[in-house]
C-alpha cells in the first residue's frame, strides 16, 4: 500500500473512531487527524519494528496477542507526540481497543488492494 493510501487510511480510522466512540478517543479536527496519521505512520516504520523483534517471544506465548499491546503503545506515544489537547484516548484500554478495529481495518484494505492488484 502506497504512502498517501496508508495516511489516508489512518486518518479515516481516527475520523469514524471518534464519531463511533466520542467518549474513548478523541480528534480536535481534520488536520489534526492527518498529522496524527502522520505520526503513527512515522512510529509504524521506524520504532515498531524494533518493538516487534524484542518482543518476539511474548508474542509467541501470547499466540500473537501481545501484537495489540505494541499497536496500543504505538498508539499511545502517537497521542502523547500530537498533543493532549488535540488527539487522545481515555484509557490504555481505549487504544487496546483502537489497535484491534485500526488491525481489522488494514486487513481489510490491504486485501482488497491486493485482490485489485491480481486481477489486472
Amino acid at each position: 500500500m502506497t504512502f498517501t493510501r496508508k495516511i489516508l487510511m489512518y486518518m479515516l480510522t481516527f475520523i469514524s473512531l471518534t464519531v463511533i466512540f466520542p467518549e474513548m478517543i478523541f480528534v480536535k479536527n481534520f488536520a489534526i487527524a492527518l498529522v496524527a496519521s502522520f505520526v503513527l505512520w512515522l512510529l509504524n516504520t521506524l520504532i515498531k519494528p524494533i518493538l516487534v523483534f524484542f518482543s518476539f517471544p511474548l508474542t509467541i506465548l501470547t499466540f500473537g496477542l501481545f501484537s495489540f499491546v505494541i499497536n496500543a503503545l504505538i498508539l499511545q506515544w502517537t497521542a502523547q507526540i500530537v498533543g493532549s489537547t488535540n488527539f487522545g484516548f481515555s484509557s490504555f484500554g481505549a487504544s487496546i481497543l483502537a489497535a484491534i478495529i485500526f488491525s481489522f481495518v488494514n486487513l481489510v484494505v490491504s486485501q482488497h488492494f491486493s485482490t485489485k492488484r491480481l486481477n489486472n
